[in-house]
């Protein structure tokens, strides 16, 4: 509704970047203290601890969030510019660090999300076992 401002929104969108990578990144990274992650499936188990924890993540975002608003209360921070050259500098460097991040877990084989991961413990039965009745 404002229209201007797009310096602090581009400095909210670089910020929230950096937040999200440390949130995908494991605390221990493989590329500098060694490959600590399980590679092969007679190593331990180690579950995924991520460097900025889901708490800490929402709560900066939200402070961020906060403070870019109350930023816009002053027009010291109004700076005339060119929006759509900021948002496709942007864009590049979101791709590009997500590229750059996507390629660093299929490297060290983590993923952050636990709908890929294989579960342990008791599995249902299967389709065969359930029509097999027994006597």
């Amino acid at each position: 509704m404002v229209q201007g401002f797009y310096i602090i929104t581009y400095a909210l969108g670089i910020y929230i970047i950096q937040l999200l990578i440390a949130f995908l990144s494991p605390q221990v990274d493989p590329e500098v203290d060694g490959p600590t992650l399980p590679t092969r499936g007679s190593d331990e188990f180690r579950p995924f601890v991520r460097r900025l924890p889901e708490f800490k993540f929402w709560y900066s975002l939200s402070k961020a969030v906060c403070i870019a608003f109350v930023l816009t209360f002053f027009s010291a921070f109004d700076v005339p510019v060119f929006w759509p050259i900021l948002l496709f500098y942007w864009l590049v460097l979101f791709v590009s660090t997500m590229k750059r991040q996507i390629m660093h877990m299929v490297k060290y084989k983590y993923v952050p999300f636990t709908f890929g991961k294989q579960r342990y413990g008791k599995k249902a039965p299967s389709t065969d076992e359930r029509s097999v009745s027994k006597p």
